[in-house]
C-alpha cells in the first residue's frame, strides 16, 4: 500500500478483509479497517455540514463567501459574531471593537503607536486572522502591501492588525450593506 494517495489509502484500507484469525498481522488488518471506516464516516459528515453551512451562510450573507479567503467557518465564525440584528451595529468600526482589531493606543511620549486589541470575540478574530492568512499565501495584493508597510517602518505584526482592520471592514459592508438595498432577514 506505499505510494497510495491518503483518499486512495483510506479507500484501499477500508476494503481490507476481516479476519478471526488473532495473529498480529490479522489484528492490524482489523484495525486499520475500522479506522479507515471511521475516517470516511467523519468525512461524510464533515461534508454534509459544510454544506448545511454554506446554504444557512446562503440565505444570510449572500455575497459574504464570494470575499477571497472567506470559507464556510470562517463565514460562519463572523455571522454569529454580528448576531441575528447586524443593524444594531452602528457602523464598521463597532463591528470592528466587536471582532477585536479595533486599533488601541499604546503611545507613549512621542512614540506614537496603536497594538492589536485583546478584546472583543476571539472566534472572530481568529476567522479575520485565517483570512489575512489565506490572502497574505495567495494574494499578491497583499503580500505587496506587507512588504510596503514594513518598508515603512511597521512590523509584520502591525502590518497584519491592520489587514484584519481592512477584513473587518469588507466583512462588515458585506453583513450590513447600505441601507438602499434590502438585505435578507435571517
Amino acid at each position: 500500500m506505499s505510494g497510495l494517495s491518503n483518499p486512495k489509502l483510506i479507500r484501499k484500507c477500508s476494503e481490507l478483509e476481516a479476519a478471526d484469525d488473532t495473529a498480529p498481522a490479522a489484528a492490524a488488518r482489523h484495525t486499520l479497517r475500522l479506522l479507515a471506516r471511521r475516517i470516511q464516516h467523519l468525512t461524510e459528515e464533515i461534508n454534509d455540514l459544510t454544506t448545511r453551512i454554506t446554504g444557512a451562510i446562503a440565505v444570510c450573507a449572500p455575497r459574504l463567501l464570494d470575499r477571497y479567503g472567506v470559507g464556510p467557518d470562517t463565514a460562519a465564525a463572523l455571522l454569529i459574531a454580528a448576531g441575528d440584528n447586524p443593524d444594531r451595529m452602528g457602523s464598521e468600526s463597532s463591528f470592528a471593537a466587536l471582532c477585536g482589531v479595533s486599533p488601541v493606543e499604546a503611545s507613549s511620549g512621542k512614540t506614537q503607536r496603536r497594538r492589536l486589541n485583546r478584546g472583543g470575540d476571539r472566534q472572530a478574530n481568529s476567522a479575520l486572522y485565517t483570512i489575512v492568512l489565506a490572502r497574505l499565501r495567495w494574494d499578491a495584493r497583499t503580500r505587496d502591501y506587507v512588504e510596503r508597510r514594513v518598508a515603512q517602518g511597521k512590523t509584520r505584526r502591525e502590518a497584519i492588525r491592520c489587514l484584519k482592520r481592512y477584513v473587518a471592514r469588507e466583512i462588515y459592508q458585506t453583513i450590513n450593506p447600505p441601507k438602499y438595498t434590502a438585505a435578507p432577514a435571517c
